[in-house]
């Protein structure tokens, strides 16, 4: 079975189920649901700006002690990409 992007509803509930007080408490296993995570992770950069990977790590610390694995979920599921010294946001829904 593919696993296709989810509906408003279950995206909401993925967050609820995942998120208290804008932490992140568990990471879903369902890919799927991952990415509904990551993608608000990723809204928390700006498109178009550059980021040091220091910067990359504050702002990453604000949902989660493991930088680590939400840097590279970002970069391998396309919400990011970086070079040696920056990392931009290249991916992810964006708030009008």
């Amino acid at each position: 079975m593919l696993d296709g992007p989810l509906p408003e509803h279950e995206r909401l509930e993925v967050l609820r189920s995942c998120m208290k007080d804008g932490r992140i408490t568990a990471i879903p296993v369902r890919r799927s649901a991952r990415l509904v995570l990551l993608d608000r992770v990723a809204r928390a950069f700006e498109p178009g700006v550059r980021y040091s990977g220091d910067e990359v790590n504050t702002v990453l610390r604000g949902f989660s002690a493991d930088v680590s694995a939400l840097r590279r979920g970002l970069v391998d599921e396309g919400f990011m990409e970086c070079d040696r010294t920056r990392y931009w946001r290249c991916g992810g829904t964006v708030d009008l």
